[in-house]
């Protein structure tokens, strides 16, 4: 059996419980959710923005500073010299002088991003109130990128109903939130990056399926033919990863059709990483997936970053600040 984040986290049992930071500390949920994860042992939190302002929020709650949960405001902070200086740094070649970069570092999201880059805190999470552009940005800017990867992109994970048909399985659905129309190069690091995250997240070996329209030349046309391109590309950079391509979807995941669409495929019929053309593709599929066969998708989650950061939805419970905390804490122990 698959388990989900939190289960997993608990399974792994990290020696050091990793310390995530949150940057809209002051949101209810946020302090709800960090809370929570507190109390469950997933992870430790630090929750940013305006000390008085968390406070009253936390006292509402009825939930205490401390034992694993502090607040750390960037206006008084005696690390936001040091997260000003790193900015400065990273950022002077683009016109940033001191006074911008010391602006910059009283921002919660510089601030706990600044965290991250200085080893103060294992990842960070936001996005309850900042757009996933801000988050994306400032994550890139200041965390910085894996050395092995020159883009970020995000990936679900897709887990069955319990009452699920046989041959349903969990997967990696990629890019479903982030790139919109990767190049056939692109596919290929997003496949890289995905294979990776399955490893970690599902504890299986990644079967990846490069998903198209086309099976195997079934049809031919542009689009097929980047992903064509991409598989070349994957099996260059990554010759020890099960790959194939293109597989349509149903080729991909049922057996039965495997055998007489791609019969001499060893991923065909037992993909568990779907990687998608484009966005539309993605997005469109995780969804379906989730309300039609009633699979639980949990994302998006990023990868391809030196340090876990990642986005929320603006429509978020208290329960998602929980479950991304979480995936944050096993992003940072598998790293």
């Amino acid at each position: 059996m698959v388990l989900k984040p939190q289960d997993l986290l608990k399974d792994v049992a990290p020696l050091r419980r990793a310390t995530i930071v949150l940057s809209e500390g002051d949101d209810p949920r946020v302090i709800a959710g960090a809370a929570a994860a507190r109390d469950a042992g997933l992870a430790d939190a630090i929750l940013v923005g305006a000390r008085d302002a968390i406070l009253t929020e936390m006292e509402a709650q009825s939930v205490e500073e401390g034992r694993g949960l502090i607040i750390h405001d960037p206006a008084t902070s005696d690390l936001t010299g040091a997260i000003a200086a790193e900015y400065l740094a990273l950022r002077a070649h683009r016109g940033v002088d001191e006074e911008k970069a010391a602006a910059a570092a009283r921002t919660p999201l510089i601030y706990a991003a600044g965290l991250v880059r200085l080893g103060l805190a294992d990842g960070t999470v936001g996005g309850a109130v900042f757009t996933t552009s801000d988050v994306v940005r400032t994550a890139i800017q200041v965390i910085g990128m894996a050395d092995d990867t020159k883009s970020v992109s995000s990936f679900f994970l897709m887990f069955p109903p319990p009452n699920a048909p046989d041959g349903a399985r969990a997967m990696v659905y990629a890019d479903c939130g982030l790139v919109i129309d990767p190049d056939a190069e692109g596919l290929a690091e997003i496949a890289i990056a995905s294979a990776k995250s399955c490893s970690a997240f599902l504890r299986e070996e990644p079967r990846v399926a490069m998903l198209s329209f086309s099976t195997k030349g079934s049809a031919r046309h542009a689009h097929v033919t980047k992903v064509a391109q991409s598989l070349d590309v994957l099996r260059d950079r990554a010759p020890h990863l099960a790959a194939d391509g293109e597989l349509q979807f149903d080729a991909a995941f049922l057996p039965v059709i495997a055998e007489r669409k791609a019969p001499d495929s060893d991923v065909a019929g037992r993909a568990n990483v779907m990687i998608f053309p484009d966005l539309d593709a993605g997005n469109i599929a995780y969804k379906i997936t989730e309300r039609v066969a009633g699979y639980a998708a949990i994302g998006p989650i990023l990868q391809g970053l030196r340090a876990p950061a990642n986005d929320l939805s603006r429509g978020c419970s208290a329960q998602d600040v929980t479950e991304m905390i979480a995936i944050s804490a096993l992003q940072a122990h598998f790293a």
